[in-house]
């Protein structure tokens, strides 16, 4: 329960910008707007540091406060959850994000026969052999992929083949440039951050949309059939 409690503070850090860049804060400021004294301000703000929630730099005139991803994702799952609560689960989350190579993991991963073969029975396609990766560089879309984490999606579950254990995957069915039909990869073990996704597809994405890397790639990305 100790993070929930400290929700408070990390949201008012967050309406500050805390969430995009470091801000300027004194605990003068943070205790007259907590209505708390300055030294329980200090206090507030050295447990948030010690739980992982922010990062502080001090300087002459106060302190730089930047929400860590620990921080952000509490947010995330805080509000995905009053969606839920609420009944406001949006059907389609929209990402865009830059074309570029990868290492040319997705192509062995979604090959494996214990994915590949619930990628058809639970996508309804077979997978091209390969991953569109796409880096975003926006911070509401890199705040979108991580949203998506917190809602159910398709799961595609890890399994063991003797020589190595492999992960389970979530997924979301989505449309891509608005044309083809495909899903978004929520991988567990991925080496990519929120600021990556990756997307598979019955197609060769590159191929059928004359993708080159560099490319803008709009990716409308179902939540709500699967919530619902």
């Amino acid at each position: 329960m100790k993070p929930l409690r400290m929700l408070p503070l990390i949201y008012y850090l967050a309406t500050k910008g805390a969430m995009q860049h470091p801000i300027v804060l004194t605990t003068v400021e943070l205790g007259k707007e907590l209505k708390v004294s300055q030294q329980t301000a200090s206090r507030l703000l050295r447990q948030l540091e010690g739980l992982g929630f922010i990062k502080r730099e001090a300087f002459k005139r106060g302190q730089y406060v930047i929400l860590t991803d620990k921080g952000l994702e509490l947010l995330s799952q805080v509000y995905v959850g009053l969606q839920k609560v609420f009944g406001e689960v949006p059907e389609v989350l929209t990402l865009e994000g830059e074309v570029f190579t990868g290492l040319g993991e997705g192509a062995f991963y979604v090959t494996r026969e214990g994915y590949r073969s619930q990628f058809i029975k639970k996508l309804g396609f077979e997978p091209f052999p390969g991953t569109l990766n796409l880096r975003i560089k926006n911070i509401n879309g890199i705040n979108t992929r991580r949203l998506l984490e917190h809602y159910q999606g398709i799961e595609i579950q890890g399994f063991s083949n003797g020589l190595r254990t492999y992960g389970p995957v979530k997924c979301f069915k989505a449309k891509i440039n608005g044309k083809l039909d495909g899903a978004l990869l929520l991988i567990k073990r991925s080496h990519y951050g929120f600021d990556v996704a990756e997307i598979i597809s019955a197609y060769n994405l590159r191929k059928e949309l004359n993708l080159r890397d560099g490319d803008l790639v709009h990716v409308g990305v179902r939540v709500k059939t699967v919530e619902a």
